[in-house]
C-alpha cells in the first residue's frame, strides 16, 4: 500500500452470523421455544469474532474497523430491543472494547431501523453509523438527533444516487453539505455500500461536488 495507507476492516457481527446460521423464522422460534440455544450460538459466534476483531485492531496496517449488521425492517429492529440488549449487545461492547484497546475506531453499519435502540448503539462505544435511508431517517435528521454522541458517515440515499441526473446530483450534496457539515462528525458518502447498480458518473459527481463546496477553511 502507499506510504499512510490503512485498511479498514469489515466483517459481519454475532447477530448476521446467527442469521445466517438459523434463519430469522428460526431465530423468532428459538427465542420462543429454546432461547438458551440462541444465546449460545451468538455467543459462540461472538466469541470468534471478538478474537477476529482483536487480532486485526493490534495489526499496524489496520487503521479502523467496522462491523455489519442489518438489525431493521423500514419501521422496526427485526428482534425485540430487549432480546438485542440481552444477547447481542454485550458483545458488540466487547468487540468494541478491543478496538479501543488498540486506539482503533470502530464504524456501525446497519440497515433498517435503528432509533429504538439508538441509545443502546452509542452506549456501546461505536465510534461512527453508517447507512441512511432517507424513507427511514434522512441522514441530517439522524445528525441533529444524535450527531453530538456519534459520528455519521454518508447519507445520499441511494435511490436518489441512481435516479438523478447530473445537476440533481450536485444540488442534492449541496443540500447534505449544508445540513450536515456544520459542527464536524460527518463524511459524505452514499447512504449504503457502493454497489455497482450506481452509474458511475453519478458517484462521480457527488465527490466532484463534495470536493468543491465541502472543504472546511
Amino acid at each position: 500500500m502507499p506510504n499512510g495507507m490503512k485498511i479498514v476492516l469489515y466483517s459481519r457481527g454475532p447477530y448476521l452470523a446467527a442469521l445466517y446460521l438459523l434463519g430469522y423464522e428460526g431465530i423468532c422460534y428459538l427465542l420462543e421455544d429454546d432461547e438458551k440455544l440462541f444465546r449460545d450460538v451468538i455467543d459462540r459466534a461472538g466469541e470468534s469474532i471478538t478474537e477476529l476483531y482483536s487480532r486485526c485492531a493490534a495489526n499496524g496496517c489496520v487503521g479502523a474497523l467496522a462491523i455489519g449488521e442489518d438489525l431493521g425492517f423500514y419501521n422496526s429492529t427485526y428482534l425485540p430491543p430487549k432480546a438485542l440488549r440481552e444477547h447481542v449487545f454485550p458483545w458488540y461492547k466487547k468487540i468494541v472494547g478491543v478496538c479501543h484497546k488498540n486506539n482503533k475506531p470502530i464504524i456501525f453499519h446497519s440497515c433498517g431501523n435503528n432509533e429504538e435502540i439508538m441509545d443502546d448503539l452509542i452506549a456501546c462505544g461505536f465510534d461512527a453509523k453508517h447507512s441512511f435511508e432517507d424513507k427511514i431517517i434522512p441522514v441530517w435528521e439522524f445528525k441533529r438527533k444524535w450527531g453530538d454522541r456519534i459520528a455519521v458517515m454518508g447519507g445520499f440515499d441511494m435511490d436518489k444516487i441512481c435516479s438523478m441526473d447530473i445537476d440533481e446530483i450536485k444540488k442534492h450534496t449541496r443540500h447534505l453539505l449544508e445540513k450536515c457539515m456544520t459542527g464536524g462528525g460527518w463524511a459524505l458518502g452514499t447512504g449504503n455500500s457502493v454497489a455497482d447498480y450506481i452509474p458511475v458518473e453519478n458517484y462521480a459527481a457527488m465527490l466532484e461536488e463534495g470536493y468543491v463546496s465541502g472543504r472546511y477553511l
